[in-house]
């Protein structure tokens, strides 16, 4: 399957990453990542139900085949389990109705869910990797403490719904894999990494079960490559709300291209089953002419979001597509005719 994340909003500290959001205009989006990115797989990602609802069933009209994917930030385990159990539902609702639907039991949980790592908010949790012992003590308690909660979210998840399901895994995270029916990581490759990604990658894609790679990508400027999932921190936030470039970095849509493509040697060479870039769009960092405030560099939108005004190439739309959105969208040609 060919795949980008599409992100509804992920919620942090009272705000979202997609203020916006518009079903018209995500149905609109969902046609065009069909048509013209020749994707056969999304994944709808966010932390609000009723916003997951209405981009999946968009998908799914778009002829897409629909990862049904809560992304959520600073819950406890017990709201989280209400939140799967409801999103669990409407998936169930969308498959029922003749769509292919993945129910994805959350994202990342040792990060964004309160209970796995000392602290109860996200800055507090990310704070204390860089304290070795801490970590240390934290990580020899996460087997047992992520795999009881993964127990119980498969459990209500199932109960609920029909199809398959599967949890996007940090790379650190020691999931029970047994508890679900495919494999899936948020995989960045970087500098830090380079040496033994394509062998981890193709370690996965051997276990036994379906790999999907349910994240990667890069951001917009020179060097970004070599970051992974670490490209956006050359902004300081407040919550979901960008407010300035932490210093010069030089505009560079081609390093998400290089970026694409090389993984995608990786992803082939390997066998993995799906993978999604992340991520369509990114509402919360818009473009600007002015270098100080192009926030899009620090983006892994295959767009660039205006704050005002349409683009030329889809004139109803509120954004431009970049140099990856045409990569992307010839290598997913390419490898439709292939099949």
């Amino acid at each position: 399957m060919r795949g980008v994340t599409y992100d509804t909003g992920f919620l942090s500290e009272g705000g979202s990453t997609h203020p916006d959001f518009d079903a018209a205009r995500v149905s609109r989006e969902m046609e065009i990542i069909r048509r013209d990115l020749h994707c056969t797989a999304v994944r709808v990602t966010g932390g609000e139900p009723d916003r997951l609802d209405i981009a999946a069933q968009a998908a799914a009209a778009a002829g897409l085949e629909v990862w049904f994917s809560p992304f959520t930030n600073d819950l406890d385990q017990e709201e989280l389990l209400a939140l799967l159990a409801d999103c669990a539902e409407r998936a169930e609702r969308l498959r029922l109705a003749g769509a292919e639907v993945i129910m994805v039991a959350g994202a990342e949980l040792t990060l964004f869910t309160r209970g796995f790592l000392p602290g109860e908010t996200l800055p507090e949790r990310l704070s204390i990797l860089s304290q070795p012992a801490v970590v240390r003590a934290a990580f020899a308690k996460l087997p047992d403490l992520l795999n009881g909660f993964l127990k119980r979210a498969a459990d209500v998840v199932r109960a609920r719904f029909g199809g398959r399901i599967t949890y996007a895994a940090l790379p650190s995270e020691p999931v029970n894999w047994e508890l679900f029916d495919l494999i899936a990581v948020d995989a960045y490759n970087s500098a830090e990494v380079a040496d033994r990604y394509a062998d981890s990658v193709k370690k996965l894609a051997g276990s036994g079960k379906p790999l999907a790679i349910s994240e990667f990508g890069c951001t917009t400027f020179k060097g970004a490559r070599d970051l992974g999932a670490r490209g956006m921190f050359i902004v300081e936030w407040d919550g979901p709300r960008a407010v300035r470039l932490t210093g010069d970095f030089d505009r560079d849509e081609s390093e998400q291209s290089r970026y694409f493509n090389e993984s995608l040697d990786v992803f082939e060479e390997a066998g993995v089953d799906t993978a999604f870039w992340c991520t369509f769009a990114s509402h919360n960092l818009p473009y600007d002419d002015d270098p100080r405030r192009d926030f899009d560099r620090a983006s892994y939108g295959i767009v660039r979001v205006f704050k005002e005004g349409r683009g030329t190439a889809y004139p109803d739309m509120p954004w431009e597509p970049k140099e990856a959105f045409y990569t992307i969208a010839e290598r997913f040609a390419a490898s439709k005719e292939q099949q």
